[in-house]
């Protein structure tokens, strides 16, 4: 397994509340995922629906139904189980979402990356730019 990423501290994350939405590479291109707790474990999968690729979530880090029991994709109502991102009803058929590793230590989460999900590669923090040179 890859390096662990810190995503977030653990108290970021509330039972069946908003999840935490984070990019990521997917297969080399720019992807959404989300973090939530349910049940009192985190869990985390890419944001995209099993029934068309598109972003599921309500509003901003909002995924769960109203009984917060599924999480469930704004376009066509495609239900997932929580805890392993199953299809449950709609039109997801025998989908399941793709999970993201997740480990909780120290009071903070972690997220691992495979060889299909890799962290955002960020630039260095800017510093000062560099001295002109003469020809």
């Amino acid at each position: 397994m890859s390096d662990a990423e810190l995503l977030c501290p653990s108290s970021a994350l509330e039972e069946r509340g908003r999840a935490l939405v984070f990019d990521i590479l997917q297969y080399r291109q720019p992807a959404r995922a989300f973090a939530l707790r349910f049940d009192g474990r985190a869990v985390a999968y890419v944001n995209r629906c099993v029934h068309v690729p598109t972003e599921m979530d309500w509003t901003p880090g909002e995924f769960l139904d109203s009984d917060k029991r599924w999480i469930l994709c704004s376009i066509h109502g495609a239900a997932y189980e929580p805890a392993d991102g199953r299809c449950v009803g709609g039109p997801c058929g025998r989908g399941k979402l793709t999970a993201i590793a997740l480990e909780e230590r120290d009071g903070q989460v972690y997220w691992y990356p495979s060889r299909d999900i890799q962290p955002v590669p960020f630039d260095a923090p800017a510093g000062d730019p560099p001295a002109p040179t003469s020809p």
